[in-house]
């Protein structure tokens, strides 16, 4: 695993050990990072089931200018924290040891990307996404990246527009938030 392009392009990330968590696979990252690739700019990032960090950090070494990488797991923050230091992107970085729950329920901030990738179970990311939208949390044209498995896709309600890509039995589902006028 490693950061494909940018600032930190070729720099090996660590990753958990064990099935506790599901790296986003390399073909996957490519593809989900050439769809995003000319949207990333000064965009503020939420990776909020983060596990290594690697999204994010791939974000940010494309030219997103702040990230807020969130996970459950102490050791998941951990290598997160250390990937971060050693793709030299910790200064533009938060890394937060919460529940996706209470971090939502107690963020003040506004995001315009967001990726979720949750363990894969029917209905996450649904919750997780209508708890973003009640919680404000998504500025206009926002655009919020869903890894699921087929069964797990998310619905599109109040989102403006979405594309799904599929990745083998890996679906990823891009939603782009409007605020209603």
């Amino acid at each position: 695993m490693r950061i494909i392009t940018g600032s930190a392009r070729g720099v090996k990330l660590e990753s958990l050990e064990g099935e506790a968590t599901r790296p986003t696979a390399d073909r996957v990252k490519e593809g989900l990072f050439s769809a995003l690739q000319f949207r990333l700019e000064g965009r503020k990032v939420l990776d909020l089931f983060c596990g290594s960090g690697q999204l994010a950090l791939e974000a940010l070494s494309r030219g997103a200018s702040f990230a807020v990488m969130v996970d459950t797991e102490r050791k998941a923050a951990d290598i997160t924290k250390a990937n971060a230091t050693k793709a030299k992107l910790m200064k533009q970085a938060r890394i937060v040891t919460n529940d996706y729950k209470d971090f939502i329920n107690g963020c003040k901030e506004k995001f315009n990307l967001v990726f979720l990738d949750p363990p894969y179970s029917p209905g996450i990311l649904d919750d997780v996404l209508g708890r973003l939208l009640d919680k404000g949390l998504l500025e206009d044209g926002a655009l919020v990246v869903c890894e699921s498995a087929e069964d797990g896709r998310p619905s599109d309600n109040g989102f403006a527009e979405s594309k799904v890509y599929k990745y083998g039995k890996t679906l990823v589902t891009i939603l782009e938030f409007a605020e209603i006028q």
